[in-house]
Formats: C-alpha cells, sequence, structure tokens
C-alpha cells in the first residue's frame, strides 16, 4: 500500500503550479515535503485529495488511480489531510469536531475509530466536551489531527502541522506524529524547513517553484 505521484502538473486558473512532480510514500513510511511558502507544497497536498484537478501525470494510493477518484471518495478510501489552518467549528465540542468527517462520510466502525483516535492521543479524551474555541493553538491542532485520522487510517497528509505551535505541543505532535508510522500508516508532512520532521522521516523530498527533487 503505497502513494506513487508520476510526472504530475497542475496548474491554477491557467496559471502553473506543480511541474512534473514524481515522489513516493511507501506503506507505513513517513515522508517529509520541504519548501518555503508559495512553493508548491499545499497545492500538491490539495491535488492528492481531489481538491484541484491534475493537468498531466498519474497519481495512484494501493494501486487505486487517484485521478479518477472522485474528492468526496478519498475519506471512503482511508485517505486525509491536516489544513496548515486546522478549521475546526469553534461552536462545536472537541469530540463533535473529531466525529464529522464519520458523519459527512457516514464511515463505519466510527465508535472503533475514535477509540483507537483516543488511545494515540489520550490528553484530548480529557476535554472532550470542551468547545473548540476554549482550545489553545496547540491543543486545536491536536483536536485536527485528531479528525484528520478517523477518516485517514490509511494515508494522512500533514500541511505544516508545527507552524504556530508553542514548543511544549509541538514535541508532543512529533511523538504522536511519530506514532502513525507505527501504525502502519502513510505519512507526507509538508513543512518550510526540517527543523520538526528531520528525526521523524524515513525519506525527504524537496519542492521549490512546483519542482521536486529528492532531499
Amino acid at each position: 500500500m503505497s502513494l506513487e505521484i508520476r510526472n504530475l502538473s497542475v496548474s491554477i486558473e491557467g496559471v502553473p503550479i506543480l511541474h512534473q512532480v514524481s515522489l513516493t510514500v511507501g506503506a507505513g513510511q513517513m515522508v517529509g515535503l520541504i519548501g518555503h511558502n508559495g512553493a508548491g507544497k499545499t497545492t500538491l497536498i490539495r491535488a492528492i485529495m481531489g481538491l484541484l484537478d491534475a493537468d498531466a501525470g498519474d497519481m495512484s494510493f494501493a494501486g487505486q488511480d487517484l485521478r479518477t477518484l472522485p474528492s468526496f471518495q478519498r475519506a471512503a478510501a482511508g485517505i486525509s489531510y491536516l489544513p496548515e489552518d486546522r478549521r475546526l467549528i469553534p461552536a462545536l465540542t472537541v469530540e463533535e469536531n473529531i466525529l464529522l468527517p464519520v458523519w459527512a462520510n457516514q464511515l463505519a466502525d466510527s465508535q472503533r475509530r475514535l477509540e483507537w483516535v483516543y488511545s494515540l492521543i489520550p490528553e484530548i479524551a480529557q476535554f472532550r466536551d470542551r468547545k473548540a474555541m476554549q482550545l489553545s493553538g496547540g491543543q486545536q491542532k491536536l483536536v485536527a489531527l485528531a479528525r484528520a485520522l478517523m477518516p485517514g487510517n490509511k494515508l494522512l497528509l500533514l500541511d505544516e502541522p508545527f507552524e504556530g505551535v508553542a514548543p511544549v505541543l509541538s514535541r508532543r505532535l512529533s511523538e504522536v506524529i511519530a506514532k502513525l508510522g507505527q501504525e502502519g500508516l502513510c505519512v507526507l508532512i509538508s513543512e518550510s524547513d526540517d527543523t520538526h520532521s528531520a528525526d521523524l522521516v524515513d525519506a525527504l523530498f524537496r519542492i521549490e517553484r512546483g519542482s521536486v527533487t529528492v532531499g
């Protein structure tokens, strides 16, 4: 089970953003994608999620062609992503935010998934009934990661997971993310530098002006 991207090109409103990008994330592998703001990291993640159409190239996960898979079917395929800006709903509780993908996609085994997420990040179970607006930025990041893990139990895309997080919670996030590879997930982590991910990843790609090179 792996993510395979070959010669992927993506444009936004006619402007070329990604240029023949190729990379692989193997089963149980954690891969870093390093690049400055505007280099194309988020565009690549959004293309994998089906939120942007590709102009050319191939994308597959576990042998399934992602370019022909509608975006709304990514969750059912075990694919999810953590956006940089968290996007929690402030008035909902922590647990309600975590369960949103289950409700939206009618995923089976929601209780088992929830228990798995709480076993990985037990501290969020302690404030599951609090409103998201009452949490610190780092706590919100943990909740957003938990929400992404509900559908994303096979492939997880993390967009700047440590951005704007206090050092103590960055270390906690690193601990949780490190466990994901042990759980057999494919994980792609995008960052502006490898300060936080250097000790986590098995392989590293760099992206600059929409082109990707190895390590």
